[in-house]
């Protein structure tokens, strides 16, 4: 009865945080939209090209956002990310204003994983077309 009863508890709290763990990881879908619209859009304005996820591995893209460090290292590639640069730019950017009261960390998952989902090496390389 005991066994039962601890078989049945553990068959319940998988099912029931399953939803919880796959959140964890970032909604690469969402993580999509912030990407094109807001970083691909901004780099295509600013250095005239898009820096499209398959042009690195999942190595070379976890090496960057672990250093964060973005233009060269001249500041943080996290505060791009982050409410305050969304805020920033809302009034011209759909997707940040979108995304504006979205956790940073929750929107850097996003964007992780889409990253991740279309390096080079992912699941389904992308460019940024």
């Amino acid at each position: 009865m005991k066994l039962t009863t601890a078989l049945l508890s553990t068959v319940i709290f998988v099912v029931a945080a399953a939803p919880l763990a796959a959140r964890a990881e970032g909604d690469w879908k969402k993580g999509r939209i912030y990407y094109r619209m807001v970083c691909t859009a901004c780099h295509t304005e600013k250095t005239g090209a898009a820096i499209p996820p398959v042009g690195r591995t999942k190595a070379d893209w976890n090496a960057y956002l672990s250093a964060d460090k973005h233009a060269k290292g001249k500041d943080s590639f996290k505060y791009y990310i982050s409410q305050k640069y969304r805020e920033s730019i809302k009034d011209s950017n759909k997707a940040a204003a979108k995304f504006v009261s979205e956790p940073d960390d929750q929107l850097m998952e996003d964007v992780r994983a889409f990253i991740m989902r279309s390096a080079k090496d992912g699941e389904v390389p992308a460019s940024c077309s």
